[in-house]
């Protein structure tokens, strides 16, 4: 089963969630600002990324500045972790997760390069 991170005041994330009803393909919406994920949550969801942490990380956002992360050389998952459970406006969007990957939306084509794989 697929999981959309998506927050509706996001056109990229509305973009996704479009592509996603389009193709018919079936998912859940996971409104992480309505919802934030819990810190078991976010280590998985970061794993299934296969990025690095600060990638996950919105870093035009005030409160990036405000936690003091663009003072930091490097972004661990540790630190980002902190952050999105401080913040999950924080968390780049969308996302597209199965149970074993993940992508970042952006642009919100990237959905498709995970679409296009088996899911478990």
């Amino acid at each position: 089963m697929y999981r959309l991170y998506h927050n509706p005041r996001c056109s990229k994330s509305r973009t996704a969630l479009r592509l996603l009803e389009d193709t018919g393909t079936p998912f859940t919406v996971v409104r992480y600002l309505d919802d934030p994920p819990s810190e078991s949550v976010l280590r998985g969801l970061l794993a299934r990324l296969d990025v690095p942490a600060a990638e996950v990380l919105r870093h035009n956002e005030p409160a990036f500045r405000a936690l003091g992360l663009d003072q930091l050389a490097a972004i661990d998952t540790d630190t980002a972790i902190r952050a999105l459970l401080e913040e999950p406006s924080l968390l780049q969007r969308p996302i597209l997760e199965t149970d074993d990957r993940a992508v970042i939306g952006r642009p919100p084509e990237q959905i498709r390069t995970l679409l296009s794989c088996p899911t478990s």
